[in-house]
């Protein structure tokens, strides 16, 4: 059904009123109207202010109130002590959305935050929604809508930008305009106290004027919503993003700027690679970016050609392709043998394609031909340094020519000024991205073909708990974590941290504790000689540090003085530290092992984060770390380990066979259950794990846990929600068992297959169109969804071994939170069986357990046989006040 989304009255508004407009010169209030008027609103514009009868030609009212229709948004220009009183006023005016531009709240002392307080809940009251404060506004250039101070507008085009930095906003739209780089909506969020990324986001995603999105980010305080609306949008359009606060000043000032927390950086670029959304690092990438997409630039992936006219420029971009990853193409046979037949003898033989100084426009464009042609080519740039016989404008326009009919992108590095300037004006012109030097231009690519590789990682879901024959045993290891809370220990010790390893099936070294150097003599000789001793204390993260370890002890000699040391010195460095005794493990002596650290910690923006890196003891001088956001697949494991410089040592090299790669992935898996599962976790160290040929050991682990309280959802401590696979159910018909599960990206052909199929009719009625088929983008809305915002069940029978959907019911949660809409479909062949009421039995169940309390649907008033159906499901249907043609069903779910 295509409705209207909730923040259209903000961003397409057919009545807008700018409260506190004047014509004081330079005035924020004069501005508006003066901006609202060149930019030609298509709508009915007000002037609120009880000094003026007009603005600038627009009639003006003493308030809001006395407008004479309904506004669907109010621009505020006032000082920030008029904005309650005046937010309180549109509500009593009804109308439907505010955009307040001063600052002077939270950022202003403890009176400031009181003003926000009572604009909060004036709006909510109203049930207004609000966009700011302290924000530069909003644009749609298509509508004639600048509701800003920005000067000189948007040009109309397709890019949304979303952004916390109303100045930053403004230095893009005054960079735009010269370069006709247009956009389809600009947003200044400011501090977000209601509005918010992730609902603008949304908005995007629904817009048809939007096909890319940039946002400017400086933190995050739903990261939850935030992640969601990334991934919905990146499914279906490329997304951009450039985020302040990478180092500590950095990420204060931010802090202090949007009040929102920002996290660690490293953790937020994990975020958004899961999220399949493209980072940037700067303005100057996020103009080469725009100008790139605005010239629908589209790589098909991430493997570079190289083709030049001198050879230190083609190392340069060599050399930064591989600072970023990127890899450079390896040339085919075929390509090389063609290639040889038309250049000099002393071309490079290789990529990057040194064409020789004295290349002319017939040689490059006969090069560029052939390069495009290779099949292990996915993006071609051409550098070209301006020689004595070198002709710039020719090559150029030799490049346009072929570019007209490639496949592959291709962007071009004219260096130089004064001879290439027009080659770069024709490149410009025909929508080629164009650089000066060759770095940018690697970087571009890099950028945008890195929304194919994310987009991979996006479309990951991977379950809570893998399914295998060994499932880890979730409940001791919570006994486990609530023994030690209800002691008042957030430590838990080591054996009780390999307990937690062992319950969900991790390999560890067996560890028992001493409490006396006789009894460490026992337990050694038990254990098996040589053994490893470390000092057993809650006090106490990193046991070497104060002499509390020692290691390869062969006798029994040995580990009663062992014994006595480890004691003596921890008392000496640490005599505040309360000690259990002394830890016992057999030494686990791998000739071939490599020390890995793999851990887990709660990130206050993202929640729980796992990290993998090399381990051993100098793990923090090696700073090899890379993190990814659970839950994890075998996919989402191999990209972890390859992100790290360790992966380079794990297979063979020198002497060394290779590690048992399974074993180790195995691992990570578990690890990512844990973090799923046991929500109490906050920080966990596997260091080392040794893995060799022959598997992985845990030989020392370190875990801390939390109290929190129980939620209505057993992931909320979780960014992204795992694969709800615990909803998996059978139900029974008289035709046999029908299996119902929650939908999977892998589900794209079901789905469509499933629709292909439906009548005419019921296509209408579910879609409110006949389309044949679905379209790529709602397929992927559709298939691709987010289990914490919305569900959806798909009824699955065999026919030949052969998945088939004979129906569908789902629901997506509104944005007050509680109420959510649904919809239901159902085969021809299986519809009059009680199919539909069984589905929609679990998806109410459902609803009901995340905590929901109703459900609304909107139906066609003709159709009789729905409207009968959901009344026996206990819906109440009321007609709808502005269409005449539909209902609306409401059905209560708690108490």
């Amino acid at each position: 059904m295509n409705e209207q989304h909730y923040l259209t009255p903000l961003f397409e508004p057919r009545s807008v009123a700018i409260i506190g407009a004047s014509e004081r010169e330079f005035s924020l209030g004069k501005i508006l109207i003066r901006n609202m008027l060149e930019a030609g609103f298509k709508g009915k514009l007000f002037a609120v202010n009880p000094k003026y009868e007009s603005v600038l030609g627009v009639p003006c009212y003493k308030s809001v109130e006395d407008i004479p229709q309904r506004l669907d948004l109010a621009v505020i220009t006032t000082k920030a002590d008029r904005v309650p009183a005046i937010v309180d006023a549109c509500g009593r005016a009804g109308t439907k959305s505010v955009v307040v531009l001063p600052s002077g709240f939270s950022d202003n002392g403890p009176r400031g935050k009181m003003l926000e307080k009572n604009t909060v809940e004036n709006a909510r009251r109203h049930r207004i929604r609000l966009l700011g404060p302290n924000c530069l506004g909003v644009l749609r250039p298509e509508l004639g809508l600048n509701a800003s101070f920005a000067d000189g507008g948007a040009i109309k085009g397709s890019i949304g930008l979303i952004s916390q930095s109303g100045a930053l906003c403004s230095a893009i739209l005054d960079w735009a305009r010269p370069n006709n780089v247009g956009f389809s909506s600009v947003v200044s969020l400011g501090t977000s106290v209601d509005v918010d990324f992730g609902e603008v986001l949304e908005y995007m995603v629904s817009d048809s004027r939007t096909e890319s999105i940039f946002l400017y980010v400086e933190g995050i305080k739903d990261a939850r919503r935030f992640v969601s609306a990334l991934r919905a949008a990146a499914r279906v359009k490329p997304v951009l993003l450039i985020k302040v606060g990478r180092h500590p000043a950095g990420s204060h000032a931010a802090l202090l700027h949007s009040g929102a927390m920002v996290g660690e950086d490293a953790v937020f670029d994990a975020a958004l690679r899961r999220a399949g959304v493209i980072r940037l690092y700067n303005l100057g990438q996020l103009f080469a970016a725009a100008n790139a997409l605005f010239s629908h630039f589209r790589p098909r992936g991430n493997h570079l050609a190289v083709i030049t006219n001198g050879g230190g420029p083609g190392v340069m971009a060599a050399d930064r392709a591989a600072d970023l990853r990127i890899p450079m193409a390896k040339l085919t046979d075929a390509t090389v043998a063609k290639l040889n037949e038309i250049l000099p003898a002393n071309w490079s033989h290789t990529n990057p394609v040194d064409i020789i100084g004295d290349a002319d426009p017939e040689r490059y464009g006969k090069t560029m031909e052939i390069v495009l042609a290779d099949e292990n080519v996915e993006g071609v740039l051409t550098i070209l340094c301006p020689q004595a016989m070198t002709r710039p404008t020719e090559v150029a326009q030799k490049i346009i020519e072929i570019e007209r009919n490639a496949d592959k992108p291709v962007f071009t590095c004219w260096m130089g000024e004064e001879q290439v300037r027009e080659g770069r004006k024709l490149f410009e012109a025909a929508g080629i991205p164009t650089f000066r030097t060759t770095e940018p231009a690697v970087e571009l690519f890099g950028h945008i073909s890195a929304y194919y590789r994310n987009q991979k990682l996006l479309v990951q879901t991977p379950a809570s708990l893998s399914s295998d024959l060994n499932p880890p045993s979730v409940e001791s290891a919570r006994l486990v974590i609530e023994t030690a809370l209800s002691e008042r220990r957030k430590n838990l010790n080591e054996m009780e941290s390999k307990a937690l390893l062992a319950a969900f099936r991790i390999p560890i070294a067996q560890t028992v504790v001493a409490r006396s150097a006789t009894e460490a003599m026992v337990l050694a000789e038990e254990l098996g000689l040589p053994v490893a001793m470390k000092i057993d204390s809650p006090s106490i993260t990193h046991k070497a540090d104060t002499g509390g370890v020692r290691l390869n002890l062969r006798g029994l000699a040995a580990v009663r003085s062992a014994y006595q040391e480890i004691l003596e010195e921890v008392k000496k460095k640490r005599p505040d530290a309360i000690i259990n005794g002394v830890a016992i493990e057999p030494m686990i002596i791998k000739p071939y092992g490599r020390e890995l650290m793999v851990g887990a910690f709660r990130d206050p923006v993202f929640g729980p984060v796992i990290t993998f890196g090399e381990g051993g003891a100098h793990i923090e001088i090696q700073a090899d770390r890379a993190v990814a956001l659970p839950p994890l697949n075998n996919y989402l494991v191999q990209d972890l380990i390859k992100s790290t410089r360790v992966a380079t040592l794990l297979g063979e090299y020198r002497n060394m066979p290779p590690i048992n790669m399974e074993s180790l992935e195995f691992v990570l898996l578990r690890i990512s259950e844990m973090v799923c599962e046991l929500p109490w976790i906050r920080e966990m160290d596997i260091n080392p794990l040794i893995v060799d040929e022959n598997g992985a050991v845990a030989v020392d682990a370190r875990i801390t846990v939390d109290n929190i309280a129980p939620t209505a959802d057993r992931y909320d401590h979780m960014a992204i929600h795992p694969y709800p696979s615990h909803l998996i159910t059978k139900i029974s018909m008289p035709e046999g068992e029908i299996l119902v599960r929650p939908i999977k990206p892998e589900d794209a052909e079901l789905e469509i297959e499933f629709v292909r199929k439906l009548s005419p009719e019921t296509k209408y009625l579910r879609f409110m169109n006949t389309m044949r088929e679905l379209p790529p983008a709602m397929v992927a809305r559709l298939t691709q969804i987010d289990y914490d915002r919305e569900m959806a069940f798909l009824a699955i029978i065999e026919e030949d071994g052969v998945e088939v959907e004979i129906g569908v019911a789902r629901y997506a949660v509104n944005p007050d939170g509680e109420s959510c809409e649904f919809a239901i479909v159902v085969a021809e062949d299986w519809q009059h069986r009680g199919l539909a009421r069984r589905l929609m039995g679990v998806l109410i169940e459902t609803a009901r357990d995340r905590g929901l309390h109703s459900m609304n649907g909107l139906f066609l008033s003709n159709n009789d046989r729905m409207l009968k159906f959901v009344q026996s499901l206990g819906f109440v249907l009321h007609n709808d006040p502005e269409d005449n043609t539909v209902k609306h069903g409401i059905l209560t779910l708690q108490g």
